[in-house]
């Protein structure tokens, strides 16, 4: 397994976190990611971020199990097994809503998780190592890929240190 080398910037706030990814990003460096322990308004527009598709996703999950659900029942209810209950014709619509209501946000929700999942590489089966273990309790972390900086190593660390960084490492990950 290859080691990947991070350069990471601490911060001991988010006020002063925003300041300095938006004093980074106007320096044209490209920043890999930022790690906090709550989530900071403003910080995906800071980063540069674009917004999900999730939602459009969740639409064409739901749409694609009412359909299903919609011709699964038509033929039940048509084809396979047509009976007359209570006097209510073969194709009765009006009944079909409540499960068509319910499977559509069944597959929706399932769908998103789905893709969120393989969309951003999560898996329970494999799990990163944590760049800094203090981002998940008290401090800020802007981590930059030292492969994509190469020469630019000593720019960042002085530009990270005139933002305000409480300290600056470099860490390798296996």
């Amino acid at each position: 397994m290859a080691t990947k080398k991070y350069l990471l910037g601490i911060f001991d706030d988010e006020i002063t976190l925003m300041k300095a990814v938006k004093g980074v990003r106007a320096a044209g460096t490209k920043i890999y990611d930022v790690y906090t322990p709550f989530p900071v308004h403003g910080l995906d527009d800071a980063m540069g971020l674009r917004h999900t598709r999730l939602h459009t996703a969740g639409f064409l999950f739901g749409a694609t199990g009412v359909l299903l659900m919609f011709l699964y029942i038509t033929w039940i209810n048509t084809v396979n097994y047509p009976i007359i209950v209570g006097g209510k014709p073969y194709f009765a619509l009006p009944a079909y809503i409540p499960v068509l209501f319910e499977i559509t946000v069944l597959s929706a929700s399932v769908g998103m998780v789905i893709a969120y999942f393989v969309r951003n590489g999560l898996s329970p089966i494999r799990q990163e190592p944590p760049l800094d273990s203090r981002a998940t309790d008290h401090k800020f972390v802007v981590a930059f890929d030292a492969e994509e900086l190469s020469g630019e190593m000593d720019n960042v660390k002085e530009l990270l240190a005139e933002h305000g960084a409480s300290e600056i490492n470099e860490k390798e990950i296996d």
